[in-house]
């Protein structure tokens, strides 16, 4: 698959930074069988949020790579004392990184109870927990709102649990219905999300302390399709979907200088 170029975005602060941003790392997709071991792990089991799927490991039910596509398959089968099965995978231990674009050509699931979801992780949560390591959702989107893309920032101090969350959403016409690229530029003073070419969401430092930015530390990425949930859920899951699809082109994570 080629690189292909990117349109500039149309923000005038961050003109210089895109257009002097440098490759660090991808995944372009452009082979054929499971994820590339070499970049991606996997979470397994019954994880979090009340999720009803079990995350599978290195399955290709769940997970296959084909056509220059990766595929994240959700099921309705009986696994493991579940109900449905999925896939998450992410770079810990693999590949971290401070500041930078991210970004994702994916194409979303569609269907009442899919919660498809692109995010980091700071890589000291296994030291100081969540949400104190801290987390950056870059894209989530559940089902039921379907045309809503949301972009979410969680730290010590802020974040759902408390009521303190920041956030943002665009509105979308049918986002399911084709790939789009979902990304973050992060700085060190502040985090700005864009559907395509589109700003929608800015996250800026407070300069309240680490409980409010822990984000002078290196993330690792994670890309997953949940099932219900306690977001995803909210409005039940329709079973009449499954098996449903949730297609990523490509991964790129860009340094900005």
């Amino acid at each position: 698959m080629l690189l292909a170029l990117l349109p500039l975005c149309a923000f005038s602060q961050n003109e210089k930074a895109v257009s002097t941003k440098k490759l660090l790392w991808a995944d372009e997709f452009d082979y054929s069988g499971l994820p590339d071991s070499a970049k991606w792990r996997y979470e397994e089991g019954l994880v979090r949020n009340r999720e009803a799927q079990y995350y599978t490991r290195e399955r290709l039910k769940n997970t296959q790579v084909q056509n220059g596509v990766l595929t994240i398959t959700a099921h309705k089968e009986d696994f493991e004392g579940s109900d449905y099965t999925s896939a998450s995978i992410n770079t810990k231990g693999l590949f971290e990184f401070t500041y930078g674009r991210i970004e994702v050509r994916a194409k979303l699931p569609e269907g009442r109870g899919t919660w498809p979801a692109i995010w980091t992780l700071g890589t000291n949560i296994d030291e100081v927990g969540w949400p104190t390591c801290g987390e950056i959702d870059i894209m989530e989107f559940v089902g039921f709102e379907p045309d809503k893309v949301y972009a979410n920032v969680h730290t010590a101090d802020y974040n759902h649990t408390k009521g303190t969350g920041r956030g943002g959403n665009i509105t979308a016409d049918k986002p399911f219905a084709d790939f789009h690229i979902y990304a973050v530029e992060w700085y060190d003073d502040r985090m700005d999300f864009y559907m395509d070419d589109n700003k929608y969401f800015t996250c800026e430092r407070k300069n309240e302390g680490i409980g409010e930015w822990p984000f002078f530390a290196p993330q690792y990425l994670l890309i997953n399709l949940a099932i219900g949930g306690a977001w995803g859920g909210t409005k039940g899951i329709d079973d009449t979907i499954f098996p449903v699809d949730y297609q990523i082109d490509y991964v790129r994570i860009y340094s900005l200088e």
